[in-house]
């Protein structure tokens, strides 16, 4: 879309939804941070809407036109200016309308430039904020002076809650506790491992199943104790922290509901985490891959790293990492340390693209053998080659940032690519297309 269009498309569709806010008054829960949002802003919908009529943000939708569009109830249209203004007359229809409205709305609401999230808190007031992570080095910290810029860019929706909302925040995560001193006197729960969170989670644990005389991981098992009160949490189909504090993050903002502990967690037992996720698919030839494909930054890649480490494998551990992308300045270091990282846990390490490079070279410096290191210029290249290596009992870890498009080495890899718009991301026509 056209920079000028686009602006007056954003503008029109605000105004629409800000009508909609006035008219329809529902409640709000918004979800930032730097790393887990998606996964957390669907957690947060699997719990609610056993109980609420609730509408989540599709995707990733949590930008200056994604948020209006998800208050509207709109899909994106891409390039395509037709269909724009089919969503613009589709939204005044929404603002004039009186048919049924969710009473919750679950927004996720990131930051790509400064002042993306203080502009949209000028007219979005929630009255629930979760705050996830804030890692030293995050993502998009190229379009930013400093990496404390985002996390003050992050704390504006903190500030922007309504009088007698509620605070949740990561208590795991010194940066994240500090974004109460922009919220002191809203309520306050918390969430995480350490002893003093609210929402206590512990004892977790990979769930393996025997399949075929071999343990395959199939999801993470762990604990939650909150005011007295303990239950087991089941998640099914993904693995790591990366979907317990996401789980951790729904109990938490259903416990400030007055929702049950025991439903909640039957809840967070049927859902499914977002594709690209740290989800668990089945590969070529008896292997199992971990598609952690949506987006790469620092921070998650050493977390998908740390469970690639803990995984019981009859067979060799693969990682398959691509560029990470929008570091600016941070790029080389941070892609050394994830070389560095990698050595100590895969067997096997391919790279995609220019900056991944630094990633191969660290590994190679920090002891892993030259002959278990292959390089590629594409995605779609590291997955024919891994196609070749692949053996039953391996499992591959694949990650990258979105533009490396490493979904397009897991289709190559995947036991069964006829259901790949199932279970990749990215897989609509215009990703595609691209």
């Amino acid at each position: 879309m056209k920079p000028l269009f686009k602006k007056i498309v954003v503008r029109i569709l605000t105004a629409e939804a800000r009508a909609v806010l006035r008219r329809r008054s529902p409640k709000i829960v918004a979800i930032t941070g730097s790393v887990g949002k998606t996964s957390t802003k669907d957690a947060i919908f699997a719990v609610m809407s056993e109980k609420f009529f609730v509408r989540k943000s599709a995707k990733s939708f949590n930008s200056e036109l994604g948020v209006p569009l998800t208050i509207l109830g709109l899909q994106n249209a891409w390039s395509n200016p037709l269909l724009w203004l089919k969503n613009i007359l589709e939204g005044a229809m929404a603002a004039l309308g009186s048919g049924r409205y969710p009473q919750w709305l679950v927004l996720e609401v990131g930051a790509d430039h400064p002042g993306d999230i203080k502009n949209l808190t000028e007219w979005l007031r929630p009255d629930i904020t979760v705050i996830t992570r804030l890692p030293e080095i995050p993502v998009h910290v190229e379009f930013f002076p400093t990496p404390d810029a985002i996390k003050r860019e992050k704390a504006y929706l903190a500030e922007a809650l309504k009088r007698d909302g509620t605070l949740v925040l990561n208590f795991d995560d010194d940066d994240v506790m500090t974004v109460r001193e922009y919220a002191p006197d809203n309520a306050l729960v918390t969430y995480g491992f350490g002893a003093g969170a609210d929402m206590l989670g512990s004892l977790m644990q990979i769930r393996y199943d025997e399949e075929n005389s071999s343990k395959v991981p199939r999801g993470t098992n762990f604990r939650v104790d909150y005011q007295g009160k303990s239950v087991p949490v089941h998640v099914y189909g993904s693995l790591g922290a990366q979907h317990v504090y996401p789980a951790l993050a729904a109990m938490a903002v259903g416990a400030s509901l007055g929702l049950n502990m025991i439903e909640m967690a039957e809840s967070l037992g049927k859902h499914r985490g977002p594709q690209g996720r740290m989800r668990i698919l089945d590969g070529v030839k008896g292997s199992v891959l971990i598609d952690d494909t949506y987006n790469s930054s620092p921070v998650a890649l050493h977390q998908a790293l740390d469970t690639l480490q803990e995984i019981e494998v009859s067979g060799k551990k693969y990682a398959v990492l691509g560029d990470m992308l929008e570091l600016g300045k941070y790029s080389i270091d941070e892609h050394r340390k994830a070389g560095k990282h990698a050595a100590e846990v895969a067997d096997v390490l391919l790279t995609v693209g220019v900056r991944a490079r630094d990633i191969a070279a660290a590994a190679m410096d920090f002891g892993m053998a030259e002959n278990n290191i292959f390089q590629y210029e594409n995605s779609v290249d590291a997955g024919k080659e891994l196609d070749r290596m692949l053996e039953k009992g391996d499992i591959a870890l694949i990650k990258g940032s979105q533009g490396i498009r490493m979904e397009k080495t897991v289709f190559e890899v995947i036991a069964d690519p006829d259901h790949a718009k199932e279970l990749l991301v990215r897989q609509d026509a215009e990703w595609e297309n691209r």
